[in-house]
């Protein structure tokens, strides 16, 4: 389901006054993709998707890998389950983590090409 509605008609767009009109979008899914960004937009929370790309991971990994305490990583990931970023699954004594799938991944991606990229000169005319 696309959330984002595109019209077949171009003057259907406009209102009355000329001035293009928002794209019809899906208030749930508003919702929830500010909720991905509000739970991404932490740092640690972010350093914590970037290693998920990788493949899964235990807690214990994660706070060795990072340098953080067992707690602050458990409490970041269950902030990140709950917006559905991440899962988890039981393999015996360990709960493995993992991106929640290929959408987290690639946004994730997109984000950090994005903050590479040398930002563009604006065009004065």
């Amino acid at each position: 389901m696309n959330p984002i509605k595109p019209s077949d008609d171009a003057e259907a767009e406009r209102h009355e006054h000329g001035r293009r009109l928002a794209p019809a979008v899906d208030p749930h899914a508003l919702e929830a993709a500010a909720a991905f960004f509000r739970a991404a937009g932490d740092v640690s929370r972010l350093r914590l998707l970037t290693c998920l790309r990788d493949g899964e991971w235990c807690v214990s990994e994660l706070a060795a890998a990072l340098g953080e305490g067992l707690s602050t990583i458990s409490q970041r990931l269950k902030i990140l389950r709950s917006d559905r970023l991440v899962t988890r699954r039981r393999e015996g004594k360990h709960v493995l983590y993992s991106l929640a799938d290929a959408h987290v991944a690639l946004l994730i991606g997109a984000a950090l090409a994005h903050a590479e990229h040398p930002a563009p000169r604006e065009r004065i005319e």
